[in-house]
């Protein structure tokens, strides 16, 4: 067997492995999730700014009242917006009882996450409800949080369910796996590389100079 074989197939094999490792998982990370940092302060003391944000794509017939999502509304904020989804298309959301609280179809709202004890930090009372398709969002941190309050005059304040890109997850245990994929593909077709081009030089022919001609004999 030719020296340098077995090299040269450990190549053969781990370069096209690591490839479609490192592409198939970098194709999955971002086809069902969305990285982003927190730019503000409207959900705080959830998130708090600079924080690094894991959300999964999630389709907009999946959403549930408490979600924390990432919105997109360009001509209300610039990149992905941080709020909490607190209606659904029906539902009638008010502020607030005389108890400082939201209620949702005259129920009122459960809010162990927000910043201070008011649910609406002295901005008004209001009462709407949410046309079939569209969300209406709140920050946690109501005294400093440009929300759906701010927006009453547009579809009553909602957001449409397409502007949800992604509803924030704890459960890194999957994307941190298919992230790993993406720099483990990477070694491994390095490791083939380098393997195929051991075996190459294990398995040149050693060079052999050509013998010196006799020297001239003289009669």
């Amino acid at each position: 067997m030719r020296q340098g074989r077995g090299l040269r197939i450990a190549g053969w094999v781990l370069v096209p492995l690591g490839v479609v490792l490192g592409v198939v998982s970098f194709l999955l990370v971002k086809a069902g999730y969305i990285t982003a940092f927190a730019a503000g302060a409207s959900m705080e003391p959830t998130y708090s700014r600079g924080d690094r944000l894991l959300a999964e794509k999630v389709d907009s017939g999946k959403l549930r009242r408490g979600d924390v999502v990432l919105v997109s509304s360009p001509d209300r904020y610039e990149g992905y917006a941080l709020m909490r989804i607190v209606g659904l298309g029906g539902d009638q959301v008010a502020c607030c009882t005389d108890e400082q609280q939201v209620t949702v179809d005259g129920m009122p709202l459960s809010e162990p996450y927000l910043k201070g004890v008011s649910a609406d930090n002295g901005y008004g009372r209001y009462s709407v409800t949410v046309p079939q398709g569209r969300v209406f969002l709140l920050g946690d941190n109501r005294g400093n949080s440009n929300d759906s309050r701010f927006f009453l005059s547009e579809h009553s304040g909602t957001f449409a369910g397409a502007q949800v890109h992604g509803r924030l997850t704890d459960d890194v245990a999957v994307p941190m796996l298919l992230m790993a994929g993406v720099p483990l593909g990477g070694v491994l077709a390095l490791v083939g590389m380098g393997c195929g081009l051991a075996g190459w030089l294990v398995g040149r022919k050693p060079y052999r100079s050509a013998a010196a001609p006799p020297p001239f004999s003289y009669a």
